[in-house]
């Protein structure tokens, strides 16, 4: 199996959140596999759910809460939690040491979806909410509702 594409490799900085796309699933429209490096009390993604996407992850290093419709869990390294297409999830590091995770999505979203999102966020001062609104919705990705 080979990359499609060498940028596939180059750590994709989001904030100061790291992705590191394994297997770029875009270009065949199956599976991606990246890495997210998540710093203690990191800035992260909303919580949101995905219209076309299945995801998994599952924990390499440190902790990492996650939640999935609610039921919210600490995981630890060897440990993993599914999100089921339409299903509203969040995650974060409120932990002292550094998380690292592996992802998989299915179908991908891609590595341009990091990309893009990064753009805005590494822009300076806080982002702009309706660009990262655009292109999560370009992508399908819902935000939840504000509780």
């Amino acid at each position: 199996m080979t990359l499609s594409g060498a940028a596939a490799r180059e750590p994709i900085n989001v904030g100061q959140l790291s992705i590191q796309y394994l297997i770029d699933g875009t270009a065949t429209g199956g599976m991606g596999v990246f890495e997210l490096t998540v710093p203690p009390n990191s800035q992260v993604p909303p919580p949101h759910s995905h219209t076309r996407n299945e995801e998994c992850v599952y924990v390499l290093e440190g902790m990492l809460r996650y939640s999935v419709d609610g039921i919210v869990r600490d995981l630890t390294p060897g440990e993993w939690m599914f999100t089921a297409r339409g299903s509203v999830h969040h995650f974060s590091n409120p932990h002292n040491g550094t998380a690292r995770a592996l992802i998989v999505l299915t179908p991908d979203i891609g590595a341009q979806y990091f990309r893009d999102v990064g753009a805005i966020v590494n822009a300076g001062g806080p982002p702009d909410r309706e660009k990262l609104i655009d292109v999560m919705s370009r992508y399908g990705l819902v935000p939840a509702p504000s509780q």
